[in-house]
């Protein structure tokens, strides 16, 4: 297994962790302020929550030879933002335990599996495309309020695209770390707190009402807006995914780890897109397929409605599509040339 371990393999493995995290962390301490957890508590929720991705994504990739990834449910959380409000945290640990219960059982009978496979591929490749729509999209409204670093990040991808494609992501982070750190525009380290997190455990209550309305709404929220983008993102890049195990592995951690604070776990979409994609790999056996930039980035330059020096979006939206076109080496009808 190691002698196939390559630097791409642990670039997108960091990039999707990054992702993970910061794309709804957010919404995570929203959850835990809506709860009344404590400092302590939270910090506990973090921890539970690292290490139930952590492990859950290492069996499952390990054990079927594919990028599995597993995440929390960012819907969940939003849904907990309310749906906690007067909860006492004993009985909402509860529900998360009534969740992971109903996730295994789901995963041992192989329901959500058969459900799985009477969805057509161009469905659930448009309900992954409307997921991912939204991300597509802040990164050139980004544009219009932080052009530098927007920018700086966007010339990064696309010498990176033609130069050495395998990294470019990578090197994306990098550039807008460095710019970041440069400027000093975007916070510093001072109030960086390092300290080690440690887990609190929550006695578990069960209350009925709380039950249906926390619990229940949390495994069909997690299910239907996570667990099957997640399928549809893995058969997308190629792979039959093991739904019926995942589930029971993502359940089964639930379980374990509600009282600390690991409300669910799932399949993974946006970070599994990044780990089985051509460039964590050559080698599909060891990580979808490229998308076509330049007319991509025409799309999503279009709808963000971006306006520079009174111009709208459709100019500069043709003219990136232009200028990405050409910078790729793109031919009519044909696919980018391979650096």
């Amino acid at each position: 297994m190691l002698k196939d371990l390559k630097l791409s393999h642990i670039a997108a493995g960091f990039i999707a962790v990054l992702v993970g995290y910061t794309s709804s962390v957010a919404i995570i301490f929203q959850a835990i302020g809506t709860a009344g957890a404590t400092q302590a508590q939270a910090a506990s929720w973090l921890l539970a929550l690292g290490l139930g991705m952590g492990a859950t994504c290492l069996i499952l990739s390990l054990w079927s030879r594919m990028p599995v990834i597993t995440a929390w449910s960012t819907p969940g959380a939003a849904l907990l933002v309310t749906a906690l409000a007067g909860v006492p945290l004993e009985q909402a640990t509860g529900a998360f335990l009534f969740c992971g219960a109903l996730l295994l059982i789901t995963g041992l009978t192989g329901w959500f599996a058969a459900l799985a496979r009477l969805i057509p591929e161009s469905l659930a490749n448009a309900m992954l495309a409307g997921i991912l729509f939204q991300f597509g999209l802040a990164a050139f409204r980004a544009l219009e309020s932080d052009t530098a670093l927007a920018g700086a990040m966007a010339l990064t991808f696309l010498a990176g695209r033609r130069l050495f494609p395998r990294y470019t992501i990578p090197a994306v982070l990098l550039a807008g770390i460095l710019w970041a750190a440069g400027t000093g525009d975007y916070g510093s380290f001072d109030q960086l707190d390092l300290t080690l997190a440690a887990p609190v455990f929550v006695r578990p209550e069960f209350s009925l009402p709380v039950l249906i309305s926390v619990g229940l709404p949390l495994f069909v929220v997690t299910m239907s807006s996570q667990n099957m983008p997640g399928v549809a993102a893995l058969r997308g890049a190629g792979y039959e995914p093991p739904v019926s195990a995942s589930l029971s592995v993502t359940g089964l951690a639930t379980l374990l780890l509600a009282p600390f604070g690991g409300f669910t776990f799932n399949l993974a979409a946006i970070t599994a897109a990044i780990c089985a994609g051509p460039e964590a790999g050559e080698n599909p056996a060891t990580r979808y397929l490229a998308g076509r930039e330049a007319a991509l980035v025409t799309f999503m330059a279009t709808v963000s409605g971006i306006t520079f020096v009174g111009i709208g979006a459709p100019f500069w939206a043709l003219l990136m599509g232009i200028l990405v076109s050409r910078w790729l080496g793109w031919q009519r009808g044909g696919v980018a040339k391979p650096a």
